[in-house]
């Protein structure tokens, strides 16, 4: 993996001092969690590390299954089409609260946590985000009736079923071991895209300071019940400012990955509207990512069934430009939905239509899958 000496040194001297070394420490040292353990504390450093030479590349549901399989031990669509796996997997807590045996992509918790496992063995990184039903009216998580924020917060009427799927979540969280018996770190995504009003907890829905309250409090609850192998990463959808973004922001010390969500859509065939937001709001995340010391991220991404042959390299790739983003994660390849009458899927499958473009991308220098990880940190 070649290094991009230019860019690098720009890097180090934005930084908030003339050394990788201090990058790496005040880095670490932004660690929202003080007891984190050793592993996860590793992994923040080197995830801060291999930003400086690309991004991780990740993919929601990636071994779980993709288009026209399903559960087929070591398959990925990824994998199927460049020999290798993502850098970062995507996973949801979400049917844990109400005791399903699955999650809310129908994928049962017990080969989550296999999956888990495994891509952990193999160098793989892990991030959990959490569509969790609307806790007052019990419908999902898309049931934006406001105020269901306030009613799980100390005092509120749903506080105690509340703690009861936060200890839910703490059991599973503890549950990721590596084969040495130790916690697996994980990317932590709760309460995600909350620029948006499509969720309970999103913006409209309830006041900036009880959102606060509600992250604040889900964090110190988890650390409570022991859960130290946490990466908190803050996740809002569109945004067009610095202090639209930082709104509902909790404080320096309840986060380590600043983010955001973005997707091209139909209307925008180009890609030009995508890749200008993109740009636009990488720039401001940025800025406050280098003034607190976080890392930044494209949490979600994607163009849907993916109609561009060139849309790795002509589109996605000149969204990101050169900004030191520690990851981008494309959405799930569900494949045929029945009830939309529409495929949907975020990469590329054998045969479709802009797999060789993809091959190109991964061939970039910058872009990091599972292999890239360990080259890229000698």
């Amino acid at each position: 993996m070649k290094k991009n000496i230019q860019m690098l040194i720009i890097t180090i001297l934005i930084g908030t001092s003339c050394s990788s070394k201090a990058i790496v420490i005040n880095t670490n040292l932004s660690l929202s969690d003080k007891k984190a353990t050793s592993e996860t504390v590793s992994l923040y450093k080197k995830l801060n590390q291999l930003a400086q030479k690309g991004y991780l590349f990740g993919h929601q549901d990636d071994l779980a299954y993709g288009v026209n399989w399903k559960y087929e031990n070591g398959r990925s669509d990824i994998k199927d089409v460049v020999g290798d796996y993502p850098a970062v997997y995507g996973w949801d807590l979400a049917g844990l609260e109400k005791d399903s045996p699955n999650n809310i992509d129908g994928i049962p918790f017990t080969k989550m946590k296999q999956y888990i496992e495994e891509s952990y063995e193999r160098g793989g990184i892990t991030t959990i985000s959490w569509h969790f039903d609307n806790p007052a009216t019990g419908k999902s998580a898309w049931d934006n009736t406001p105020n269901a924020a306030k009613t799980v917060l100390p005092g509120g009427e749903n506080h105690q079923k509340f703690t009861l799927w936060l200890d839910k979540a703490a059991n599973y969280l503890l549950s990721l071991k590596d084969k040495k018996g130790k916690n697996i770190p994980i990317l932590f995504r709760p309460y995600h895209e909350l620029t948006g009003g499509w969720f309970w907890w999103g913006k409209g829905n309830c006041t900036p300071e009880e959102f606060k309250n509600l992250w604040k409090f889900t964090i110190e609850y988890l650390q409570k019940k022991g859960v130290h192998n946490l990466i908190y990463v803050y996740n809002t959808s569109s945004f067009n400012s610095k202090e639209d973004f930082l709104a509902h922001y909790p404080g320096d010390n309840y986060a380590d990955i600043l983010s955001f969500d973005s997707y091209q859509n139909n209307d925008d065939k180009e890609g030009v509207k995508f890749i200008n937001e993109v740009q636009n709001q990488l720039k401001i995340v940025n800025e406050i990512g280098i003034e607190k010391h976080k890392l930044i991220a494209v949490a979600e991404a994607g163009y849907e069934a993916i109609p561009d042959p060139k849309w790795w390299t002509g589109t996605l790739t000149k969204a990101i430009g050169d900004y030191k983003i520690s990851y981008v994660l494309l959405w799930r390849n569900h494949g045929w939905q029945e009830k939309e009458q529409k495929m949907h899927y975020y990469v590329p499958y054998t045969g479709q239509i802009s797999e060789k473009d993809f091959i190109d991308f991964y061939n970039l220098d910058k872009t990091l899958f599972e292999k890239d990880i360990q080259k890229a940190l000698k």
